[in-house]
């Protein structure tokens, strides 16, 4: 028995180092082919430039920033609200025999490839908004937000509402006992005790909304510019990395991995700063 703990033990601890090094080795691969090409580029005028011209070696990634900020941001306006009100929906209030069509219906959501996602955007929401909102050709900020909206809500839902339901029933109960109703003890005290789950849900939405790729990439424009309205198209990070590496050498293709060092910071800084405020509420 102890043998067989041992090696089990030395599997985790494998696993575990196997984990890290992918991990290190993504930082190395980034920094040391991005760094270089940002300092030959400048750092200024590669993070505040408004101007993407590989072909006369001008590259300005400010307009594709503000795009990935605009598009994850108007997701997280309308996921996160969803998401969470459909987390304590399912908790707490949801009867069990909609709870047993409702669970694989948001498991479902969360399997669907995003191209998929892609297609359905193309299809049905980018002509939907190009009929009823003025102004707008249908390939959008405000149609690439809807769509992102729509697939972070499986991981928001799938984080949210185990770490609603794992709150210890005599919250619960000490509530009901003090006087309050089912929906004041569940809103009032099983919410903010669950704050934390709750919070890393939203955190796992935005790291989600902010590398897609694919389905945003069909229906977002993919326009190298500084947007003044929803209603334009923009390009990503992400889609301005997709569309390029393809053909892009030399210096071109440096600015495309500095790109990505740009984006694994977001995410960094984002991971960081949820871990500080937890740690800070702990």
């Amino acid at each position: 028995m102890k043998v067989k703990e041992k090696i089990m033990e030395y599997v985790f601890l494998l696993t575990a180092v196997i984990s890290i090094l992918a991990v290190a080795l993504i930082c190395v691969f980034l920094f040391a082919n991005g760094i270089p090409a940002m300092q030959e580029i400048g750092f200024f005028d590669f993070l505040t430039g408004t101007v993407w011209r590989p072909g006369n070696q001008i590259f300005g990634i400010l307009p594709m920033i503000l795009g990935s900020l605009y598009v994850t941001g108007g997701a997280l306006i309308i996921g996160v609200p969803i998401g969470i009100l459909m987390s304590i929906f399912m908790a707490r209030f949801c009867p069990q025999k909609i709870y047993k069509f409702l669970k694989p219906v948001v498991d479902l959501l969360a399997g669907i490839p995003s191209i998929v996602y892609g297609f359905f955007g193309l299809v049905v929401l980018v002509p939907f908004i190009r009929e009823n909102v003025e102004d707008c050709r249908g390939q959008s900020i405000l149609t690439a937000a809807i769509l992102l909206g729509i697939m972070i809500l499986p991981t928001i839902i799938g984080a949210a509402e185990p770490a609603i339901r794992a709150v210890d029933k005599s919250f619960y109960e000490g509530a009901l006992a003090l006087g309050a109703t089912h929906e004041r003890s569940v809103f009032s005290v099983i919410v903010p005790a669950a704050n934390s789950g709750i919070l890393a849900a939203v955190i796992l939405g935005v790291g989600r909304a902010l590398g897609e790729t694919m389905a945003v990439m069909m229906i977002v424009g993919n326009q190298p510019r500084v947007p003044d309205s929803i209603l334009q198209g923009v390009r990503t990070l992400t889609t301005n990395i997709v569309l390029e590496m393809g053909y892009a050498t030399d210096l071109h293709r440096e600015a495309l991995i500095a790109t990505g060092v740009v984006l694994f910071v977001f995410i960094l800084i984002i991971n960081l700063c949820f871990s500080a405020l937890k740690h800070k509420k702990a």
